[in-house]
C-alpha cells in the first residue's frame, strides 16, 4: 500500500470513535483525507476538543453526530443527520463500537445480552442496511466490521461476546456477496488483545485470579499469552483498516482477517 493513499472525496462513518481503536481509525482516515463523521460516549466538552483535534490533522470535514447504539430508533435518526450532512451517504463505514461483560451464561443477565446483541449486531445491521444502497449507487465502498478473535473461538465468561462477534463474521460474508458486483466490499476484522478500556477490566480480574501484586505485571503476562509475547497495538489495526480501503483489496472480501499475535493458531 503506498504511503501517499488518498482519500480525499470520501465519507467516513466510524462508531465508537470517541476513544480507543475507534478514534484511531478515525484520525487515520482523516490524515488521508477523508471527511469523518465521529459517534460515541463523552461529554460536551471532550466530544468538542476531539472534533477540532481531528480537523487539525486534516483539510477535510470533521463531524460528530451523537447515537446511542442501544436503541433502533437512535441509530435511525443517527442515519438521517447523517444524510442531510452528506446527501450521497458514506463511502467507509466502520462498526467498531462494542462493550464487552465477562459472565457465566448461567449468571449472565438479560439485560446485558440485549445491550451487546444491540450494539454490536443490531446497529451494524440497520447501518449497512441504510448506507450501502448509496454505495452500490456509486460502485464503490468499503464495509469494516470490527470482529474479534473471540468470534472465531472463545473462552469461559465469553459466550454472548462471542455470539456477537460471530454473528458480526457471519453478517460480514452475506453481505460482502451481495456488494460485490457493485464494487463493495466487505470485510470482518479480528483483533486479539488491544490495551483499551474494554480490556483493562479483564486485565484487573486476571491479576486477582493469578495473584498478581502489582497491575503492571499483570498488564506485561496478560498480554504475553500471545506467540509475539505482546499486545496487538491499536496503530496495526488502524493501518490493516486502511489497506482495506485501498485499491490493493479491491478482491479481498467476506473474510474474517485476523490480528491477534498468533493466539487463535495455539
Amino acid at each position: 500500500m503506498s504511503n501517499d493513499m488518498d482519500l480525499s472525496g470520501k465519507v467516513a462513518l466510524v462508531t465508537g470513535s470517541t476513544s480507543g481503536i475507534g478514534l484511531g481509525i478515525l484520525r487515520t482516515l482523516a490524515k488521508k483525507g477523508c471527511a469523518v463523521i465521529l459517534t460515541g460516549l463523552g461529554d460536551q466538552a471532550s466530544i468538542e476538543e476531539l472534533v477540532e483535534e481531528v480537523k487539525s490533522l486534516c483539510e477535510g470535514r470533521v463531524s460528530f453526530v451523537p447515537c446511542d447504539m442501544r436503541s433502533r430508533e437512535s441509530v435511525h435518526q443517527m442515519c438521517h443527520e447523517i444524510s442531510k450532512l452528506y446527501p450521497d451517504g458514506v463511502d467507509i463505514l466502520v462498526n467498531n463500537a462494542g462493550i464487552n461483560h465477562v459472565t457465566p451464561i448461567d449468571e449472565y443477565p438479560d439485560e446485558k445480552w440485549d445491550e451487546m446483541i444491540s450494539i454490536m449486531l443490531s446497529a451494524p445491521f440497520d447501518l449497512i442496511k441504510y448506507f450501502i444502497p448509496c454505495m452500490k449507487k456509486k460502485r464503490w465502498g468499503r464495509i469494516i466490521n470490527i470482529a474479534s478473535m473471540m468470534g472465531l473461538i472463545s473462552q469461559p465468561g465469553k459466550a454472548v461476546y462471542s455470539t456477537a462477534k460471530s454473528g458480526i463474521i457471519g453478517l460480514s460474508r452475506g453481505v460482502a456477496l451481495e456488494g460485490a458486483p457493485f464494487g463493495v466490499t466487505c470485510n470482518a476484522v479480528c483483533p486479539g488483545y488491544v490495551y483499551t478500556a474494554v480490556t483493562e477490566p479483564q486485565v484487573r480480574a486476571f491479576q486477582e485470579k493469578e495473584g498478581i501484586l502489582t497491575y503492571e505485571e499483570a498488564k506485561n503476562k496478560f498480554f504475553s499469552r500471545a506467540p509475539t509475547g505482546k499486545a496487538v497495538e491499536i496503530e496495526q489495526i488502524c493501518d490493516l483498516v486502511l489497506f482495506l480501503c485501498s485499491s490493493g483489496a479491491d478482491s479481498m472480501t467476506g473474510s474474517p482477517i485476523v490480528i491477534d499475535g498468533g493466539f487463535t493458531v495455539q
